[in-house]
């Protein structure tokens, strides 16, 4: 807690205000420091003037009286009331006495007292001292005519009143210039840090735009102002850093959408071409005749390629869809039924797996497009088992929790490297760099899982460590549909 009240104002218009408020709070002590002392100096001054221009009377007229054929009658004539008077003869205090109504009154000594006014410079000069019996005094001691010390005294009371006076004027007049000024400055501070405010509320309209994916609206320009002044250089800098950043964003998505494009079309256009190559090598391996071994392999492996190569164009071509935001069909969808299925096929395509599959009691439905989540989920079993040795136990699970399905794929294989985990869901990620096609597919798999679950507006997850892999899907769940 008192780190936290320790703690600088956090915005620049607490610090500006608060600053000048502190800046004329210095001033102001200055001041009133300067004024105090100069005025106590004044009022000492003063009592110094009477005190040297009093010679010492009252002082004399107590040494008289004092003295064996003194006429015993202390001359108070022209003395201000509470003056103080002592005579010291041999180093010893005769008397000691103040004027009160006309007349003198003795006053009492301590020890301390007597060592005080013995130690008084006989200078004709002001000194303060402190007496027991009646408080501070300004004093002057001078030699009398028998080599005596005579000590004049007035009280110190009046000077320190009118002091205690000042500093409580100073610190009424002083407080209400403070209040008024820090009021005053917070609204000046505010209306000039107005334009500052609209930069900000820009940039931050800025950081909430999302830069990453598709066209992007820039915000407005801020108003520049004056350019002389610091908030107009920082409202026109700003204003061409998002004029560069606006012309950045609509040529990457004009780029971005030149690629889509070509994507698409070139996939729609080499689907007729790689259908009519492969039906040709079909046709050609049933031809009843007899057909030479190196022919007939070649058209096996014209076969093959051209079905990976139809599969990649159908891959590369639903991409392109997503991408342009084409709507799936939105139809409730057994995700139980699903998983059992591609389940299935799984542990046909390759019985050197162990296949396990955890389902809950109760159907768990979704809406979307059937087709595309059953291509979900199969690529996810077949990226398990083509990146995972014979004998890697695969476990497909779904729950249904507060209307999300959650849909995993685990095994405990080796893992995924730890170097392409952070872009396993990007296009043509591969385990194996290298650009041999016999082992693993074609990089897109995973893609597409991600494309077609964000469509669906869920989210795909993935977390692996050598011995456990695991793919995570949370779709929005739906009622199961009516009987």
């Amino acid at each position: 807690m008192r780190r936290r009240l320790l703690r600088a104002p956090s915005s620049l218009r607490t610090r500006l205000t608060a600053g000048l408020v502190v800046l004329l709070a210095l001033a102001c002590l200055a001041v009133g420091v300067t004024t105090v002392v100069a005025l106590e100096g004044f009022l000492v001054g003063r009592l110094d003037q009477q005190l040297q221009s009093a010679q010492g009377k009252f002082a004399a007229s107590l040494e008289q009286e004092a003295h064996p054929d003194g006429d015993n009658v202390p001359d108070t004539r022209g003395q201000s009331e509470n003056t103080f008077g002592a005579c010291i003869i041999g180093g010893r205090i005769q008397r000691a006495a103040v004027v009160k109504d006309r007349s003198d009154a003795a006053v009492p000594l301590t020890e301390a007292d007597r060592t005080t006014l013995n130690h008084v410079p006989v200078d004709g000069k002001g000194h303060t001292i402190e007496l027991t019996g009646i408080g501070r005094y300004r004093v002057v001691a001078v030699l009398g005519d028998e080599s005596d010390t005579l000590l004049t005294g007035l009280p110190m009371r009046p000077v320190e009143e009118t002091v205690s006076r000042m500093q409580l004027i100073e610190a009424a007049v002083f407080g209400s210039a403070l209040l008024v000024t820090a009021v005053a400055g917070a609204l000046w501070v505010r209306l000039s840090l107005t334009p500052l405010q609209r930069v900000a509320r820009t940039a931050t309209a800025v950081t909430q735009l999302p830069l990453a994916a598709g066209e992007v609206a820039m915000p407005e320009p801020v108003p520049q102002g004056d350019p002389r002044t610091e908030v107009g250089q920082v409202a026109l800098a700003l204003n061409r850093m998002l004029g560069h950043v606006g012309d950045a964003l609509t040529r990457r998505h004009a780029s971005e959408e030149r690629l889509r494009r070509f994507a698409a079309d070139a996939s729609h256009e080499l689907r007729t071409p790689v259908a009519t190559v492969r039906a040709h090598a079909e046709l050609a391996l049933r031809h009843p005749g007899p057909v030479p071994i190196e022919v007939r392999h070649a058209l096996e492996r014209v076969q093959s390629e051209s079905q990976r190569m139809s599969g990649l164009v159908d891959d590369l071509l639903l991409l392109a869809r997503l991408d342009a935001g084409r709507p799936l069909a939105r139809d409730p969808v057994d995700l139980t039924r699903l998983a059992i299925d591609t389940l299935d096929d799984a542990r046909a395509v390759s019985r050197d797996h162990r296949w396990l599959l955890d389902l809950p009691l109760e159907p768990v439905f979704v809406t979307g497009d059937e087709h595309r989540l059953h291509q979900v989920v199969a690529n996810l079993l077949a990226n398990a088992r083509l990146h995972t040795p014979p004998g890697t136990t695969v476990t497909l699970s779904l729950t249904d929790h507060d209307g999300l399905a959650r849909l995993t794929v685990s095994d405990d294989g080796p893992g995924i490297p730890a170097s392409i985990l952070p872009q396993i869901f990007q296009r043509f990620t591969r385990a194996d760099p290298g650009r041999s096609r016999t082992a693993g597919g074609t990089g897109l798999g995973l893609s597409i899982v991600e494309a077609v679950v964000i469509a669906h507006g869920g989210t795909v997850d993935v977390t692996s460590r050598p011995g456990h892999t695991t793919f995570l899907l949370n779709l929005p769940s739906t009622a199961p549909k009516p009987e």
